[in-house]
Order: C-alpha cells, then sequence, then structure tokens
C-alpha cells in the first residue's frame, strides 16, 4: 500500500511533523492538519486513502470529525489516536466505524505503520467485494433479462417446430399415421414427419437429435428441410421421365453425410418408412433407433420390429440396410423415442419393455389411447423429450 495518500490531523505540531515525516520515509505522501476543521477541509479536497487523526483536539475533535467522514465516505479508513486515560472516547470512535485505534504516545512507529497498512488491506479488500457484489449483481440482473429473451426466444422456435410438424394425421387409403411429441424442454430434439410420396406411396420417420434445447431443435430445422429437399428431387426427376425409386437407407445415408458436414456435433437416430399400397409392402431403415418399434396384428403375438443399423451422423462409413415385409390386412406399428424409457415405472430395461408389448397388446393402438395409458398426460415435466408415430391399418 506504500504511495497510498494519508491525512494526518493532530493539535500537537511536534507529533504530527514527526509522524509526517516518518511516513513519507516509508513512501506515503501526506497531508497535515492540526485540528477537525482543518482536517474535513483537506479530506474534502483531497480525498486521501486513509486518516489519522487525534481524538482530543480544539474547534473540532476527532469524534466529530469521524462521524462527519463517515456521513460523507463510509469506506475510508479513519485510524484515531488517543491517550491512554480517554478509553470511553475510543470506544465511542469503534462505534461511529473507526477501522483502529493507536494509544499515545506512539514509540514505536513501526506500529503505526502496520496498523496503516493493515487498514488500508481492510479497504481495498471491503472494496473488491463491494465491485464483485456490484459485478455480481449486474450479472445476475443481465442473466434474469438473458434468461427472459431465451425463453421467448425459445416459445418463438417452440412454434416454428410445431409448425414444422405434420398438423393432422395422414390418411392415405385404408392407413393412417399420427404422432405426439412431448418436449422435455419449450424446444424439443426429437421429431416426425410423414407425406405422400406418390399416388400409391407414403413416406414416414421419426427422429431422436442428441442432446436438448435450441442446438437440437436446430438439427430438427435441418432434417426437415433435408426431407423437403429429398421430395422435391424425387418429383423433379419423375416429372422429367425419370424412375427414381425412394429407399429409406438412401435417405439414412444422405442425411448422414449431410450432418457429418455441417459440424455440429450432433448425431439422430432414425426409424424411417415407406408404404407402398399397390405392394402392400413396407420398407424401412433403421438408423440406431432405440427402442425397437413394436408391431401388432390381429390375432398375433405383439412383437419388436427386426433391424440393425448405426446412428446417424457419426460415421463417415456408416451403411444402412432396407428391410422389406409385406403389410397384413390389419395391423399397428408404434415407434417410441427413447425418451419413453425414462417416464417408465418399471426398473431394468427388459421390464420396461415387456410393459411396452403389454400395454399396446391390449389395444393401446391409436396415439390418444397410447398417451393415455402410459400415463403421459399426467407428467409435469419430461426428463426427455418423448415422441410417439403410430402407423396403423385398421
Amino acid at each position: 500500500m506504500t504511495g497510498s495518500t494519508i491525512l494526518v490531523i493532530d493539535d500537537d505540531t511536534i507529533v504530527r511533523e514527526s509522524i509526517v515525516a516518518y511516513l513519507k520515509g516509508i513512501g506515503f505522501k501526506t497531508h497535515e492538519a492540526g485540528n477537525g476543521q482543518q482536517g474535513l477541509h483537506i479530506f474534502r479536497e483531497c480525498q486521501p486513502d486513509l486518516i489519522l487523526c487525534d481524538l482530543r483536539m480544539p474547534v473540532m475533535d476527532g469524534l466529530t470529525m469521524l462521524s462527519q467522514v463517515r456521513s460523507e465516505a463510509s469506506d475510508i479508513p479513519f485510524i484515531v489516536v488517543s491517550g491512554a486515560g480517554v478509553m470511553t472516547d475510543v470506544v465511542e470512535a469503534l462505534h461511529l466505524g473507526a477501522s483502529d485505534f493507536l494509544v499515545k504516545p506512539i514509540v514505536d512507529l513501526e506500529v503505526l505503520e502496520y496498523a496503516i497498512h493493515r487498514a488500508l488491506e481492510k479497504a481495498q479488500l471491503l472494496m473488491e467485494n463491494k465491485r464483485y457484489r456490484a459485478s455480481l449483481e449486474e450479472a445476475i440482473n443481465s442473466l434474469k433479462s438473458s434468461l427472459t429473451l431465451l425463453q421467448e426466444d425459445q416459445k418463438a422456435g417452440r412454434q416454428v417446430q410445431m409448425n414444422m410438424l405434420p398438423r393432422h394425421p395422414l390418411e392415405y387409403k385404408d392407413f393412417k399415421v399420427d404422432h405426439n411429441i412431448i418436449p422435455s424442454l419449450y424446444l424439443s430434439g426429437d421429431f416426425v414427419d410423414y407425406f405422400t410420396l406418390s399416388d400409391h406411396s407414403f413416406a414416414f420417420y421419426l427422429a431422436d437429435v442428441s442432446g436438448h434445447g435450441a442446438s437440437s431443435a436446430f438439427v430438427t430445422v435441418l432434417l426437415k428441410h433435408m426431407s423437403i429437399s429429398l421430395l422435391q428431387d424425387y418429383h423433379n426427376n419423375n416429372r422429367n421421365g425419370g424412375k427414381i425409386r425412394v429407399k429409406p437407407s438412401h435417405v439414412l445415408s444422405y442425411i448422414n453425410q449431410s450432418l457429418l458436414k455441417t459440424g455440429l456435433g450432433k448425431h439422430v437416430t432414425v426409424f424411417g418408412g415407406i408404404v407402398n399400397t399397390r405392394d402392400q409392402t413396407l420398407t424401412y431403415s433403421f438408423g440406431g433407433h432405440f427402442p425397437l418399434p413394436v408391431i401388432a396384428e390381429e390375432g398375433k403375438k405383439v412383437r419388436f420390429l427386426e433391424g440393425k443399423g448405426l446412428p446417424v451422423g457419426l460415421f463417415e462409413d456408416a451403411v444402412y440396410e432396407d428391410v422389406i415385409i409385406d403389410l397384413p390386412r390389419q395391423f399397428s406399428l408404434t415407434i417410441l423415442s427413447d425418451g419413453i424409457l425414462e417416464v417408465l415405472p418399471q426398473k431394468s430395461l427388459k421390464e420396461k419393455e415387456a410393459y411396452l408389448l403389454s400395454v399396446i397388446g391390449e389395444g393401446a393402438d391409436t396415439i390418444a389411447t397410447l398417451t393415455e395409458r402410459l400415463g403421459l398426460n399426467d407428467i409435469q415435466e419430461a426428463p426427455d423429450d418423448i415422441a410417439m408415430l403410430i402407423l396403423a391399418r385398421y
């Protein structure tokens, strides 16, 4: 703290000058006054870093001086100097906010130096704490404002997502595709889509983006954009005499390469399929999707649909396969994101899978009945996004 400015106030000229000389000798800057009134004037003019003041002085004593200083500057260090016989004044000075006190005569001026350094360090610490609190309050207020804006942005983003989702179930001849999404936050990393391809086929998919919130929601926008682009290319080619046959495996490969090129560090688990009503077949492909889709056929045991494949957006050399199955006259195919496993009450994965099979096997073959039977209507805050899509033929 050497180099700080100290105001020395004492009516005893010899004592005052000896203290000033000592302080200058160890590197302090000084001002001096013979009484409290002079000292107050110098204090207001020069704004010293510390005040060293005698208590008993004419014109204005040290207690009055201290009281006035504290009313104008509550943080400046103020050391009082008192004779041994006036300790009641010292107590009063401490009550008024004195930083420390020394007893006259000050025989060892190193004691004075120590007291000054200690008072200056304490004052600096208090100032830093004050600045820290002010900075913290500013940060908190800024965070609150940012949080409000973020919530507004997320609400707007959620609306954008809702507008990207199919607005109505797809009813195509005697088939129906419907969905429901329960986000863990305003924005969801789960996404579904379904649309017609031709007069005898339609496509659908359920995607689960890694992570949560805005970054994951952004990838769902990319998925929507990719599916629209592929659909436009398909229609344009066919109008120009081409005969492109859309395969789910090709779509997953395209999305895989596109996501890797973005460098977002996000991957997606996907299950996608194409229903051909002329051939009465379903062609599907897995992109790391879990849990496995559940197929329920009339008069048959409910089972998981077989298939495998790597997540999309992780591996350059990922290969995806198409599986083709014949469609029965009556069935339901239920696809769920892995968020459903977080809310089921069973402890083990095997028990959760068995429970899903039993619920679907007992007739939960619509979005409304499945949502109700799984208790999803009562969820206040989902630990993970939950998406469900049901393809059915009644």
